[in-house]
Formats: structure tokens, sequence, C-alpha cells
């Protein structure tokens, strides 16, 4: 899944930061690493009505249906509750919306309706690994070590996305909300992800444009919803499992547990 990005910022958004009362994950003049589960406010691009041009606004990264109505409600959804007898009920994780259910549950209308591009300069994902402990035996948990994955070019590049307005009852605000649509792995995200096998769902230019502005069929929107950009275009750089504490988050390590990845 994705759950947690980068994006090189300018001085002005850096300043934005600063000024914010949100947290993130890790935050330096140039860069910011943004974890989804803290629920905070990114930047989204969605077509302006009726033309073919473009607008970076602001979403908070976590979708939230239309029928959940004050923040209480909101809590409960995310977090999950006890009901009245004491039994949990288990909160929805939306930071990911994936592409095979886009059509058959709560992001029907969206895919249909609002679709977007989430801008990113990366992402990150953990490698399980099975790892012989101090007595010599296999731990019975995986270490995991994390990954930074981008593009070869080193570019902006852009995660398909739907969104969704939420109206607070209670304060008569309005929220736009957003999820990440997420893919079965490619061959070096399989290596990587290779606890549940999926990547976010990164889309080139031509459909990247056709995602925002076409109208377009069911079917091809589970088409381009399940693209997969090939391995041979990304790059994926192993970090220390502490990055985020790291004065430079994004120092390449060597792991001699970690096998080595291959590209294909």
């Amino acid at each position: 899944m994705c759950y947690t990005t980068t994006r090189k910022i300018s001085q002005s958004e850096h300043f934005e930061h600063l000024q914010s009362s949100e947290q993130y994950g890790f935050l330096r003049e140039d860069l910011a690493v943004y974890k989804g589960f803290d629920y905070n406010m990114h930047l989204v691009d969605r077509p302006i009505s009726d033309s073919h041009q473009t607008e970076r606004v602001k979403m908070q990264w976590g979708f939230l249906p239309p029928y959940l109505k004050t923040e209480e409600d909101v809590k409960r959804f995310r977090f999950g509750y006890k009901d009245q007898g004491g039994k949990f009920h288990k909160g929805f994780t939306t930071l990911n919306a994936t592409s095979e259910e886009l059509l058959s549950k709560m992001y029907k209308d969206a895919a249909l309706k609002r679709r977007c591009l989430i801008p990113v300069h990366g992402f990150y994902e953990w490698m399980h690994v099975m790892v012989v402990g101090k007595s010599g035996k296999l731990l019975k948990t995986p270490e995991k070590f994390p990954y930074l994955i981008k593009m070869r070019s080193d570019e902006e590049f852009s995660l398909a996305g739907i969104w969704q307005p939420w109206f607070n009852t209670e304060t008569k605000e309005t929220i736009n909300t957003y999820a990440i649509v997420t893919t079965t792995a490619n061959t070096l995200m399989k290596q990587i992800h290779n606890s549940r096998e999926r990547m976010p769902t990164i889309l080139p230019g031509d459909l990247a444009n056709a995602w925002l502005h076409n109208n377009l069929a069911d079917q091809d929107i589970l088409d381009i919803a399940n693209y997969q950009i090939a391995s041979a275009e990304m790059i994926a750089i192993p970090l220390h499992k502490d990055f985020m504490k790291k004065e430079n988050p994004h120092e390449q390590v060597v792991y001699k547990e970690a096998p080595e990845l291959v590209y294909s």
C-alpha cells in the first residue's frame, strides 16, 4: 500500500509548513515527508470544471464517505469504537483505494466523477525479510527495511487518486478528502512490498491526462487504475530504519540481510 510519500518543496511551501499546526514526518527547506495516518492536507491536482485545465489545491489525505456527519463520526470511522456492549468495531483505512474495488464499494461515485492526481517525488515501502537471530534461528517476525521509490529521472510524478467532499454538519464546513489508487505490484515492487505486493498507480502524461479529463467508460477507469509502470523507469533506494530522524533522510544504506533488487 502507499501510506507515506515525499515531495520537493519550495521556500514558500516550507514557510507554510512551519506556520501550520500540522505535523510532518520530516521537514527540511527543500523536502517534506508526508505520513498518511497524520491525516494532513496535501496538494492535489484536479480538473477545472468544463475545461482541460487543472488546478492544484489542498485536500485531506484520507477519503471520507458523505454519510459521515460529524467529527465524532469521522473519529469512529477511522479509529474504531466500542459499542454499548463493549465490543470493539475496527475502523477503516481509506488512505488508499484498491483499483479492483473502485466501482463496487464506497469509492464508485468518486471514481466516476471526481478523479485527481497526487504530485510526488517519491513514496516509501518496507521490505519484510526473515532474519536469523543471535540464537542462530530464524526470528518469528520479519525485519522491515524501508525503501524510497522514485523515478530514475528524479522528476515529480503523478499518482492516480479519487476525491470526495465531506460536509461537517456541526461546523457547516466542507473538506475535500482523497485516496491514492493502488494496483498490483510490478516486478520491482513485488520484491520490496513483498508482504502484500501492491503499489500506487503511477500515471505517465497521456494516461494522467485521460484520468483527469476524459469521460471514461467503466472499463477504461479500471484499465487506467490497474496500470503498472515499468520497473525499469523506477529506482528503489534502501534507507536507514529511522530515516525520518536523519539529517539526510534519503541517505542510502546497504543491508546484508535484504536481497539485491532485480530490475526487469
